[in-house]
């Protein structure tokens, strides 16, 4: 069984490679926009990356938003289907392409505030339906934290959803932005359903948030061929993406309604580990609710 089986979201693929007008905003290093397994033509890098969106495709940074812009939306003929291939992905590299990482491929360069903050607020302006936040943050101060609190407050009151990864230090911790009610974490977990070890958690995260695959998950090599990562950055767009097609399949949902048909059993959940991201379950709600 891979990731897609265990998700719920192989059945829910065959009804639609997606809708080019649900645009998913990604935070993340730059992609590869010509990898022969990306649909290019629904990708388009906000900042001012080269032509091709890498300039170094064996960097960490390319290496990562790669990978996880597959997830999103490689072609369904790849050896790693994306999920939602024909959605509109907009990308904002913050990560340069000299940072270091790990041998998994999680950066060791977190986000600040700022980047988080300008690169929101310019989503927010693009009409972007959903957010994915592959990354970690970097702790700034009272006021940086209060305006990237601000801007999140504006993203969810507009109906965006954000999804952001809940962190690998393995403790107890929340951060703004994992720690905000309307955002949703998302705890990496294995294929059993079982939290790894090196995930955040904590109760505040377990009510609003999500596991999803993140241990060993295969994905596009920026260089070509394909790349196993692991972690909540992993997982994050096993989230981002369900929710962009199930947007897709039921155009007239709310941002509110698709995050209440995912998270829906987690609200009174007193533990510290979310229930695991179950597509076919927020399918129906979304189907008797249509």
């Amino acid at each position: 069984m891979g990731p897609l089986d265990f998700v719920h979201l192989t059945e829910i693929m065959r009804l639609s490679e997606g809708n080019p007008n649900i645009k998913i905003g990604m935070i993340d290093g730059p992609v590869r926009r010509d990898h022969p397994m990306l649909s290019g033509d629904h990708i388009q890098d906000c900042t001012k990356a080269s032509e091709t969106g890498c300039s170094c495709t064996d960097s960490v940074a390319c290496e990562h938003g790669t990978f996880v812009a597959g997830i999103l939306g490689a072609k369904r003929d790849s050896v790693a289907p994306g999920i939602c291939p024909k959605c509109s992905l907009l990308v904002c590299s913050i990560f340069p392409e000299n940072i270091t990482g790990t041998a998994e491929g999680e950066t060791s360069s977190g986000a600040s505030c700022e980047q988080l903050t300008e690169a929101i607020a310019y989503f927010i302006h693009a009409g972007v339906h959903l957010i994915n936040l592959s990354l970690s943050l970097n702790r700034n101060g009272f006021k940086k934290e209060h305006d990237l609190k601000d801007v999140v407050d504006y993203a969810v009151a507009k109906g965006i959803i954000i999804v952001a990864a809940a962190g690998n230090e393995g403790i107890l911790s929340s951060s703004v932005l994992t720690g905000h009610p309307g955002v949703i974490p998302v705890v990496a977990c294995d294929l059993n359903g079982r939290a790894v070890s090196e995930s955040n958690l904590g109760i505040s995260m377990a009510k609003t948030g999500l596991c999803a695959p993140g241990q060993k998950i295969t994905g596009l090599r920026a260089g070509g061929g394909l790349k196993v990562f692991s972690g909540t950055s992993t997982a994050v767009p096993f989230v981002t993406g369900t929710m962009a097609l199930l947007w897709s399949i039921f155009p007239d949902a709310s941002g509110e309604a698709l995050n209440f048909a995912l998270t829906q059993h987690a609200k009174n959940r007193r533990s510290l580990v979310p229930p695991v991201l179950n597509a076919a379950s927020a399918f129906e709600y979304l189907y008797r609710h249509s």
